[in-house]
């Protein structure tokens, strides 16, 4: 592939649901630029995009996947993105580096939850959108129904056809052009006169397109008010003016036919002809001194200040550790020594290269805007910043959503037990929607992660690196405490011969709103002396990690020492901490000790029609609901519901509505777990300890 410059160089992020054609749109594409002799299909597993063991075994995308394009001399980057919600963090990081957003719709669903989820990550980084309507060729397609569902999901936005579909269903067989009135055959590199019957449709189409063209620029809507019309060159910088300005809120709106490769031409046109050059592009950062936070605005050059992020990372177990970048400024070639200012590092780029898919293309320079991949750094990992030492800025991190689904890990050998930390802590590093740690309320070792599927790909992952792990639902944190307050009098007594122990202590329990742990001396006289009060705080500090009633770690409670006995011989510290302990559980049992469970917040998105059924399922959960909201034909349903209940809520979901659902989950508070749900979780406890002892 041969080297482009900036100008040349056009980087696209190809995002939307689950479903909706993005994977097959690319392989019509790179038919279309020759990279490919024939059209790859997911179904046989021949796709560029789709290359990994698990992608083709379970047929979705479920990582971004480079793809350059190389189409009327210029160079396109693609980032097919996966639809999958699980993935949420591989679209963000695509949009991040992206300048421009293709938002694949199909034309058979419309609007999904996932297109839904795509926007507004494209609006948060204030990126312009592009629309294409994918599938015209399958049964029930419409062009008409998906554009009505786009203006009513998305109503601050204008929807403008460029191409409209000449024929729909096993009709579709080509797409006019509304800037030149032409008619594109099949996959569009032939132009043609319009069909009769499409004419007057493509008019008015056309007249519409017009005016959203003049609206972009001062001049031309002078010259639109007084002529009535504007030339095609004129509708094209109109129309590319207004689809280059996220502000402007105009939507580009093309029509293919991956499968069929209908419709793939214009749209590559349309990626160079709508799509800013990455010179236009400003990215926030934070300068190397540590101020503000700050842009580098444009225009961008090879002479600018270095500033490359590092957006997706993919360990191989053979190949090692590839870091995936996007220059925003800057340039960097082969043997060059960029400074990863993230982690005040300087790394050496030996092997710079372009991946298309899992292809390796050797590359010696990479100008400002390009993206390129580079084997084997020492120290860098996703969301890390290249720049110049002496210019040490760091690029911002996108914000990524709080994980959905939590597994507990259990190595299956030794030697994966070895293994087991280095591995998670690389996958994290490479994926910032996971999580893993320690649990020590659980006494578990835990896997985060947005979704089964997301952790499900994560551990296939870790295993191909050497370490196998089995998984299960992991305990819920629940907390021990009291509601009023218990008394008792534990004396420990012990005389074998020789040096016997005595001590014998007096203690109040009570309810601590204030803080999770209280220890004060309240004996007066001197009955037990100060200097044994370390010793009995000792013994009720081992019981507070592992609880009295259920196992589970006590909080918000006072424990007041009141009284006691001491023998001038036999005390000594040994006696008071069995003596404290036993004291402390005493008086917690007689101080009616409950249960408390973490509460959710939680916020459910789902088509309107099924509304019924989540609040019906949230009622079986113990949820409340704490409002209900309508945005663009979806539901939203915020609710508090019981973490135990919400364990394996994305599959309840995911069957519920066919996919078309989402969530977000965020802790609020801890509360009192109702006594009918205790009960068992107390008797499986008790259960447990009697076979321990057994």
């Amino acid at each position: 592939m041969r080297e482009y410059t900036t100008d040349k160089l056009r980087n696209v992020a190809l995002v939307g649901h689950q479903g909706s054609g993005k994977t097959t749109l690319v392989e019509a594409l790179l038919f279309n630029t020759g990279a490919v002799s024939r059209l790859g299909r997911i179904e046989e597993k021949t796709t560029v995009s789709d290359w990994e063991d698990e992608e083709k075994e379970r047929g979705i995308s479920l990582s971004t996947s480079l793809i350059p394009l190389e189409f009327s001399d210029h160079k396109i980057n693609v980032l097919d993105t996966p639809g999958y919600t699980d993935f949420q963090g591989e679209v963000k990081n695509a949009i991040r580096v992206a300048d421009s957003v293709i938002v694949v719709v199909d034309a058979v669903s419309g609007v999904e939850v996932g297109t839904q989820l795509a926007w507004e990550y494209a609006e948060a980084y204030q990126q312009p959108i592009v629309v294409v309507v994918n599938k015209l060729d399958r049964e029930n397609a419409s062009f008409d129904r998906t554009m009505t569902s786009l203006r009513e999901s998305f109503p601050e936005y204008k929807f403008i056809p460029v191409m409209i579909p000449i024929g729909e269903e096993a009709n579709f067989k080509g797409v006019v052009n509304l800037i030149t009135l032409k008619a594109y055959l099949g996959a569009g590199a032939e132009r043609s006169d319009l069909p009769a019957d499409i004419v007057d449709t493509a008019k008015a189409a056309h007249t519409v397109m017009v005016e959203a063209a003049a609206e972009a620029d001062d001049s031309l809507i002078e010259k639109y008010f007084s002529e009535g019309d504007l030339a095609p060159e004129e509708i094209r910088d109109g129309m590319r003016k207004a689809a280059r300005d996220a502000y402007l809120k105009t939507v580009p709106v093309f029509v293919t036919s991956g499968a069929k490769n209908i419709g793939t031409v214009p749209l590559m046109e349309a990626m160079v002809v709508y799509v800013s050059p990455p010179s236009e592009r400003r990215v926030q950062v934070t300068p190397g001194d540590g101020g503000e936070k700050t842009f580098l605005y444009a225009p961008q050059s090879d002479s600018g200040p270095l500033a490359a992020y590092v957006f997706k990372t993919s360990n191989d177990r053979f190949v090692g550790t590839l870091n995936y970048f996007r220059i925003f400024s800057g340039s960097l070639s082969n043997d060059s020594r960029p400074y990863n200012s993230t982690r005040s590092v300087e790394e050496r780029f030996n092997s710079l290269m372009l991946l298309r898919g899992k292809e390796q293309i050797a590359a010696t320079t990479l100008h400002c805007g390009d993206i390129g991949v580079v084997a084997k750094l020492t120290h860098t990992k996703t969301g890390d910043t290249f720049a110049s030492k002496d210019n040490a800025l760091q690029i911002s991190k996108p914000e990524f959503p709080d994980p959905l689904y939590t597994v507990a890990l259990t190595p299956r050998t030794q030697a994966d037990s070895a293994k087991m930390g280095t591995i998670l802590t690389s996958l994290c590093e490479a994926d910032p929607t996971l999580r893993w740690r320690q649990d020590p309320d659980i006494k578990q070792t835990v896997l985060e992660g947005m979704g089964e599927a997301h952790i499900a790909v994560s551990l296939a992952r870790a295993e191909k690196l050497g370490v196998g792990i089995d998984t299960s639902v992991p305990k819920v944190p629940y907390k021990e405490t009291v509601r009023k307050v218990g008394s008792a009098t534990h004396r420990h007594k012990k005389q074998s011969g020789g040096a016997g122990q005595f001590g014998e202590v007096s203690m109040r329990v009570e309810p601590n709103s204030e803080s999770n742990y209280e220890f004060k001396w309240a004996v007066v006289g001197g009955a037990v002396s100060t200097s044994f009060g370390p010793s009995i705080e000792k013994g009720i500090n081992s019981v507070m990690e592992r609880g009295v009633l259920a196992g589970f770690p006590i909080v918000q409670v006072r424990a007041v020492v009141f009284d006691g006995k001491e023998h001038p011989v036999d005390s000594k510290d040994i006696a008071f901490q069995t003596a404290g302990r036993e004291a402390f559980k005493e008086a917690f049992l007689l101080g009616e000790p409950i249960l408390l469970e973490p509460i959710m917040d939680v916020k459910i998105t789902v088509p309107e029609s099924m509304m019924g059924d989540i609040l019906g399922d949230l009622n079986t959960r113990r949820g409340r609901v704490q409002g209900m909201d309508t945005i663009g034909g979806k539901s939203v349903v915020t609710a508090q519901v019981p973490h135990a209940e919400m364990l394996r809520y994305g599959n309840d979901l995911r069957s519920m509505t066919g996919g078309r659902g989402i969530y977000t989950i965020k802790f609020s508070h801890y509360d009192t777990v109702p006594s009918n749900v205790a009960q068992p979780i107390i008797a499986a406890h008790k259960a447990e300890e009697a076979a321990a002892h057994s």
